[in-house]
C-alpha cells in the first residue's frame, strides 16, 4: 500500500484536503487525532505530559487544559521539545498500529510536523498543501481565535514554506478555495492509484 503523507503549515488547508479524500473513499490517517486521543483523561500520554509539566496543564475534572499547555510550549523552546519527546513516539507508534489494519491500494497520513519531526521515512511519497503565510494567518484568526502575534510565532515553530516546497513530491495550491481543490485532488487520486498498482 502506497502511503502518502500530507503535510503544510498550519492554516492552509490540510483538513479539507483529507476530507476530499475521504470522500474518494481513502483511509485518511490523522496525527492530530491521534494526538487527542493519546491525551484523554486517563490515558498513559496524559500521566506522562502532568509528571514533566505539573498540575497547571489540568483542568479541575483532570482532563487536559490545551490552553496552558499551548501557551506553556509555545513561549519555551525547551518545554516544546519536552512535550515532542513525549507524544511524538507515541503517535507515529498509533500510526503503524491504525496502518497495519488497512487494505487500500493507498491510504493518506495527516502529518501536520512531518518534516519537523523528522519522519518523512515514515511514508513513500509527500504531498504539501500550500497557500501564502498571510492567508495562512487569516484563516486561522478566523477558526481559533487567536492573536496574529500567536500565530506567527506557530508559523515560524514550523519548517518554511520554500523547505516544505522544495521538499514536497506533489503540491496543492490551496490559495484560493473554490472548485480547482477538488479537481487537483482528483488529479493526485488518479496518480496515486496507478502509482500503487505498479507497486503490486
Amino acid at each position: 500500500m502506497l502511503k502518502v503523507g500530507l503535510t503544510g503549515g498550519i492554516g492552509c488547508g490540510k483538513s479539507t484536503v483529507a476530507k476530499i479524500f475521504a470522500d474518494l473513499n481513502i483511509p485518511v490517517l490523522d496525527a492530530d487525532h491521534v494526538a487527542h486521543r493519546l491525551v484523554e483523561k486517563g490515558q498513559p500520554a496524559l500521566d506522562q505530559i502532568q509528571q514533566a509539566f505539573g498540575t497547571a496543564i489540568l483542568n479541575p475534572d483532570g482532563s487536559l487544559n490545551r490552553k496552558n499547555l499551548r501557551e506553556l510550549v509555545f513561549s519555551d523552546i525547551e518545554q516544546k521539545r519536552k512535550l515532542e519527546s513525549i507524544l511524538h513516539p507515541l503517535i507515529y507508534q498509533a500510526l503503524q498500529t491504525e496502518l497495519e489494519q488497512l487494505n487500500a491500494p493507498y491510504c493518506i497520513i495527516s502529518i501536520p510536523l512531518l518534516f519537523e519531526t523528522a519522519m518523512t521515512h515514515f511514508v513513500d511519497r509527500i504531498l504539501v498543501i500550500d497557500c501564502p503565510v498571510e492567508t495562512q494567518i487569516e484563516r486561522v484568526k478566523m477558526r481559533d481565535n487567536l492573536t496574529v502575534e500567536r500565530i506567527q510565532s506557530i508559523i515560524d515553530n514550523q519548517v518554511s514554506r520554500v523547505f516544505r516546497k522544495a521538499k514536497a513530491d506533489d503540491l496543492i495550491d490551496n490559495s484560493t478555495t473554490d472548485y480547482r481543490l477538488a479537481e487537483q485532488v482528483k488529479k493526485l487520486h488518479n496518480l496515486y492509484l496507478s502509482l500503487s498498482a505498479c507497486r503490486d
